[in-house]
């Protein structure tokens, strides 16, 4: 199949799953042409069936806001046109969706027939989907795409509470491919950050008020009272300069690692003993779930998605949001024993094993074939 995959080439999770499921249906022989303003941060280097097409965003004097959406509606018509696409996959209602959806009819009015596949990931459908300016374009756009996923029941349930829609959504979950996070044991680059053999605390997100990383600093502040620990903070986002001076005013600073934006968060994965995600909501968590494929077990929020990812009293703990007594407790529960820590280690790399890409890949292809099929 070629197949035209449209994203936001960012860190975020909707762009590394994007560019993670491109790279995989290249490998299975499939011709993939991902379609965006820059190249995506996971995309390392172009094979023989991996393409990038860039969607020139040029200043118009007349415009106060560079009207990307037609932009990129031009530019899906003109690669789906010449590089005779059979498949439109794209990722974040807006405005992707919509811009699949005006090529769509300029390519028909022209002969052309071409369906597309639009997925949901999450603050698409609870953030920006909820400000009423962008809701009729939403709900059109999910209403008239050929099929639309979803990363979790959670945001499947979400999507149609918040949305009037008349179409199916079929669930497939956010993925990891399991093998690539089988690293070995890396003591020298831990005893960097632990040099006295401290347990590493590690959160990983974009730093935003969603992600409650305030909470990750006070139950930080708490576990470092009764056992010796580093916190390793690895992101960026609006938030950092303010949790910056907040560990400060902490006295923790010389326990805590601001690292920044990282391409690949394995190697700091590798070396960590415990992974904290308290977020507001999480419509997948997906950064839980490459720690769990590190062997890391995790304390998260129970909203959202994560319990469908996190298998609370096995893989980690699932707390209330904001209750941070509860997730000292189940943290220094697992930390307390080096057996009990190695069995919640064992449980969270068996947990991630239902995500790898080789039980997600087949459901992908089994929808373009179908898709495809539906649409002649």
């Amino acid at each position: 199949m070629k197949i035209g995959i449209v994203l936001y080439p960012t860190f975020g999770g909707s762009g590394v799953v994007a560019t993670e499921l491109g790279k995989a249906l290249a490998v299975k022989g499939h011709e993939i042409h991902f379609i965006t303003y820059s190249k995506p941060v996971r995309l390392n280097e172009l094979r023989g069936n991996i393409y990038f097409h860039q969607v020139s965003v040029s200043e118009y004097p007349l415009f106060e806001h560079t009207p990307y959406e037609q932009v990129l509606t031009s530019k899906l018509v003109d690669v789906v046109k010449f590089e005779e696409l059979d498949l439109l996959h794209v990722h974040y209602a807006i405005p992707h969706a919509s811009a699949a959806y005006m090529a769509q009819q300029i390519l028909k009015s022209q002969g052309i027939n071409i369906p597309f596949i639009t997925t949901l990931h999450g603050t698409d459908i609870t953030l920006v989907g909820k400000d009423p300016s962008f809701e009729p374009v939403i709900t059109f756009a999910i209403n008239n795409s050929n099929a639309v996923t979803a990363v979790s029941e959670s945001l499947k349930n979400d999507t149609y509470q918040h949305f009037t829609i008349n179409n199916g959504i079929e669930v497939i979950p956010n993925f990891i491919c399991l093998k690539e996070y089988n690293l070995p044991n890396n003591e020298k680059y831990k005893k960097r950050y632990a040099p006295n053999g401290e347990f590493i605390i590690t959160h990983i997100s974009n730093f935003r008020k969603v992600k409650r990383v305030d909470d990750v600093i006070a139950v930080f502040n708490k576990l470092r009272e009764k056992i010796p620990c580093k916190l390793l903070l690895v992101g960026d986002g609006p938030e950092r300069p303010r949790l910056e001076r907040l560990c400060r005013d902490k006295y923790c600073m010389d326990n805590t690692l601001f690292l920044g934006q990282m391409e690949s968060t394995k190697e700091v994965l590798n070396i960590s003993d415990l992974f904290l995600l308290p977020s507001e909501s999480e419509s997948f968590g997906l950064a839980a779930l490459e720690a769990m494929a590190s062997g890391v077990p995790v304390i998260a929020s129970n909203t959202g998605g994560l319990p469908e990812v996190v298998t609370h009293g096995e893989s980690g703990y699932l707390t209330n949001v904001g209750d941070i007594d509860g997730m000292v407790k189940h943290s220094l529960f697992m930390l307390a024993s080096k057996e009990r820590l190695a069995n919640f280690k064992e449980g969270a790399r068996k947990k991630a094993e239902e995500f790898d890409i080789n039980q997600i890949l087949p459901l992908y292809e089994n929808l373009y074939t179908k898709t495809i099929e539906l649409s002649k």
